[in-house]
């Protein structure tokens, strides 16, 4: 007999992404039961609204989930620290919808886009953990599953411009102080969360380099597009870039199907996708309807696509701008909207 309520934890609660758990869950009015909120030790007996109540923040610790029949975990608290804690809320019978990069390619964790391999979910039970794909995976995967679908995908080449949110509060703390100082000539710059300026400027490195060159970033969206896409021969080239906007990435995607196409039938079939808004007037005289903007799709749970157009230097291509909320749809969305089909259709 189906629960009407679940219990559900937060672990990186105060976080950007823990806070837009808890937004999205009230929206949705998803059946929450009993809620527990657990983050590090500084904050410890942080308040948090939630539907009207406030809820007490704890720390996380290696006992939070004894004993409290949690049945989701919405985990967003840091890689290591998930790396230890999400198997342990597993092995308590919680599953872990887990938002970190730490169990992505871990074979027997589903990677999960609903509106692209929703199926996966099944294969929670393996470990008790689903984990949430890259922010700039999702949005990516959300628009091209069709695509791939009907026309089947050989190529892909991306370029990310992805806002500052990305990397916390903190990075958008930088962003807000560097530019300000430099308007009001308050001084030097001394970059902490990035390694160079980030105000007035676009940094093409997120994460660490390996040895071939390509940051750890850009080995993500190869890794987790064929993992979700079931396809290791879809090949995937990227560049990602930090630039200084507060929310919402946009990516300059060119694809490669292996069959023709008419660009008036991609339109219409993407326009005809759930979770994909299009907007590509590029004539219209309203500037909002010509193509998304970071700063307009903020806040929005769809994923946006505009500037669709024929790429004449090969025979199967095209070119697609595909911008989104990254702290909403690129990350507690995402997780929501698995906890949502878990409840229907599985536990």
């Amino acid at each position: 007999m189906k629960k009407e309520k679940y219990n559900v934890a937060i672990t990186g609660a105060t976080g950007l992404v823990g806070r837009e758990f808890l937004e999205i869950l009230e929206q949705r009015n998803f059946p929450v039961g009993e809620l527990y909120l657990f983050a590090s030790e500084n904050s410890i007996g942080e308040t948090i609204d939630f539907k009207g109540d406030e809820y007490i923040v704890d720390a996380l610790r290696e006992d939070s989930f004894k004993k409290k029949n949690i049945d989701i975990v919405l985990s967003s608290p840091g890689g290591q620290i998930s790396a230890k804690f999400s198997p342990i809320a597993a092995k308590e019978g919680a599953v872990v919808i887990d938002n970190t990069s730490h169990f992505r390619m871990d074979k027997d964790v589903p990677l999960v886009v609903p509106e692209v391999n929703p199926d996966d979910i099944k294969y929670y039970s393996k470990k008790n953990i689903i984990a949430n794909p890259n922010c700039s995976t999702i949005q990516m995967l959300v628009p091209l599953k069709p695509i791939h679908d009907k026309y089947k995908i050989k190529r892909i080449v991306v370029s990310t411009y992805q806002s500052t949110s990305g990397a916390g509060k903190k990075a958008m703390d930088e962003l807000f102080y560097q530019t300000t100082g430099i308007i009001n000539a308050q001084g030097d710059i001394f970059p902490e969360k990035f390694p160079v300026q980030i105000a007035f400027n676009c940094i093409p490195q997120i994460d660490v380099f390996a040895d071939d060159g390509y940051t750890k970033e850009e080995i993500k969206m190869v890794n987790e597009t064929r993992k979700i896409m079931h396809d290791d021969n879809i090949g995937v080239s990227a560049t990602t870039v930090r630039v200084p906007v507060f929310f919402s990435h946009g990516e300059s995607v060119n694809v490669e199907t292996e069959k023709s196409f008419d660009i008036k039938d991609i339109k219409k079939m993407l326009s005809e996708t759930n979770g994909v808004k299009i907007i590509d007037d590029v004539l219209s005289e309203n500037p909002e309807e010509r193509y998304p903007c970071q700063t307009n799709v903020a806040g929005n749970d769809d994923v946006y696509v505009g500037r669709i157009r024929k790429d004449f230097s090969v025979s199967n291509g095209m070119n697609l701008w595909i911008v989104a909320d990254n702290v909403r749809k690129g990350a507690a969305l995402n997780a929501v909207q698995i906890a949502e089909i878990l409840i229907k259709k599985y536990l």
